[in-house]
Parts: C-alpha cells; structure tokens; sequence
C-alpha cells in the first residue's frame, strides 16, 4: 500500500532526506521516530504527493506520488500535527465540506460524520464553533476529517498530542480498529509508549536516513542485548548460594536477599527448567518475569541527541533558510535554481 524507493530531496546544497525505503501493507503500522529536524515531515510530504522528491520514488495503493498526485490525494488521509481548522464552522459543517471535496455522497458523509463525532465524543459539541474547542477536541475533529472518505491509507502525526488520556484511548483504539479494516498506516509520534503499542514496526530516521527498522523486539534485541529475567523468592537465599546446576543453565547476573536475575536466549525452553530446578532443590517461587526493557532505550540509544534549537524547526523551514544563504555569491544560473527551490520549499510551508 504504502511504497518508498530510495527517497531523497535536497535544498540547494542541503539534503533532508536522503535514500529512505520501506513498505507499509495493508493491515499494518509503520512508527516514523526521530527527533525534530530529522526528516519525518519532509518524508512524509514526499509520500503525500505534497513535495516532490529530488530522486527516488513513491507509490500508495499503487499510484506514483509525482505522476498521479490527485489519485494519491484521494486515496490518504492525512493528520498534521498542527492541523488548520476553520474556526467560525461548526464540526458538522466543516465535515461535510470536506467530504464534499472528497466527493463522499452527502447522505453517506452526513451519517459517517454523526457515526465519528459520536465514536470520539464530540456529538454533544456540535453546536459549538471549533474556535471554541480544547486542543484535544481540535485534533479529535482533525482526525474525523482525515477519516471522512474512509481513506485506504493513513498518515498520523501526534494523533494524540494534547489529548487527556481519556481520549489517547480512545484514539488508539480507534487506530487499532482502523488497522483491522486492513488500512496501511505511517504514525509519526514522540509518545513512544503509543508507538510500542501500535506499530507493527518501528523505523527511526536521524539525519534524513533510517539508522534502524524492524519490530519493537527486534530493536530491543540489537541494541539492548539478551533478555534478562528477575526470580523473586519466597525466602532468603542461603549463605552458600544458589543450586550449581542453575549456573549451567543460565547466566546468572544479579543477586539480592531473596531474588537474582538471569540471561537466556530461549526463555520458552530454559525457564520452566529453571523452575523446576529450584522447587526440586526446596526453594519457593513466587515470580519469574522479564525486566522491563522500554522503547524509548533503544531510541534514546540508536537517534542520539536532539539538535540544537536553532536547527529542530519543520525540515523544510531549516532547508529554506540554508538555501537562501548559499546563494550569496553565487553564479547568476545558480542563483536562478536556487530561487525556484526556495519558492517550491515556501509554497509547501504555506
């Protein structure tokens, strides 16, 4: 469904985004992390038939972004993180607008509409002008918009963001059920705890590349190491320690009063040995569970740093204000193209 072949796109010197390539089916989510400044917004642009790539290509449900723009546009929804409301409508005339532009058949948009501002609890709103809602409210009406023409595809950008956790919930939730209808979907997102959740898995870009992909597991194993186990006891270990036969076992790490930790490869097969080992030798068990390993450690360990603020704004933003100070000084025809790449990146900003 969702299809990118080596993207890149450069600004005059500046390359923000550089060889990106994955695929996203049907029935799955794709997490898009980084930190600001990476290259997630210029990616996505790329994939929304919104900017066109320098090299590389991109298809969704089969139409190439560049040769068949409006197909693609009608075939996404698309959730910015900052999304334009028309705040002197009202939600269900900003609703029908759309799915009127989406050419959705008014009575089926009419329904659709009552079905999600009930789903997201915003029915009992109706009546209020947008200007008028919480930030949380904003993005619930953001999302219904993006989910009028019931897209085959979607691209969510903090779709939770300023929502109480009532609400994330709900939203998750609705995500989840979107995925079971075989939608293809690109979440791009900072709460990592709703990636995790989510994604069938996890690209992190850093720099305009992708450092590293695949399931949440998958990372933790690559980046983290073999998982590690915690035994808690029922009583003290004994002054001459643990059985030997569980040092053949396992690698043991860790030791307290009454718990230690171990190390295997295949947890399946070795733990209920383990476990038998020890009610054999007469200790009681009261838990054996895997110690938490999260998300946002192998983030932290493979994205780094973030920038510096001067360099964290929209990608797009940087790449304008570094094209427009390389051409000091340059040939005329240099600064010609120079022009016309400020002028495509500034139409995209507004």
């Amino acid at each position: 469904m969702i299809e990118a072949v080596q993207l890149t796109k450069t600004f005059g010197d500046f390359t923000a985004v550089k060889d990106v390539s994955f695929n996203v089916g049907s029935g799955k989510v794709m997490a898009l992390l980084g930190h600001n400044g990476a290259g997630k917004t210029t990616t996505t642009r790329m994939l929304t038939a919104t900017l066109a790539p320098t090299f590389g290509y991109a298809r969704i449900a089969g139409y190439d972004t560049v040769k068949n723009p409006q197909e693609v546009r009608k075939t996404i929804g698309h959730l910015t993180e900052l999304p334009g409301l028309y705040n002197r409508m009202r939600i269900e005339e900003y609703l029908d607008f759309f799915g009127e532009v989406y050419y959705v058949p008014k009575n089926i948009r009419k329904g659709r509409a009552e079905e999600m501002l009930k789903q997201f609890d915003l029915w009992e709103t109706r009546q209020l002008k947008m200007g008028e809602y919480s930030k949380g409210m904003r993005q619930k009406a953001a999302l219904i918009r993006a989910l009028i023409h019931e897209p085959k595809v979607l691209f969510l950008d903090e779709p939770t963001s300023a929502m109480d956790p009532h609400s994330a919930k709900m939203v998750r939730d609705a995500i989840s059920q979107l995925k079971q209808e075989n939608r293809a979907i690109i979440l791009c997102t900072h709460n990592l705890f709703e990636a995790e959740a989510l994604a069938d898995y996890i690209t992190i870009i850093r720099k305009g590349e992708i450092v590293i992909e695949g399931t949440s597991e998958q990372l933790k194993r690559k980046l983290l190491g073999t998982p590690a186990y915690t035994v808690q006891l029922a009583q003290a270990i004994p002054t001459d320690g643990l059985p030997f036969e569980l040092a053949n076992l396992v690698e043991l790490t860790q030791f307290g009063t009454d718990w230690f930790n171990f190390t295997t490869e295949e947890a399946d097969k070795v733990n209920p040995i383990l476990l038998r080992r020890l009610l054999d030798n007469g200790f009681e068990v009261v838990t054996i569970s895997q110690v938490s390993r999260s998300l946002e450690s192998v983030y932290l360990k493979i994205a780094g740093t973030p920038q510096q603020n001067s360099d964290s704004r929209d990608e797009i933003e940087n790449s304008l204000n570094k094209v427009k100070k390389s051409g000091k000084g340059s040939s005329e025809r240099d600064q010609q193209n120079q022009e016309q790449v400020s002028t495509e990146a500034e139409e995209v900003i507004r």
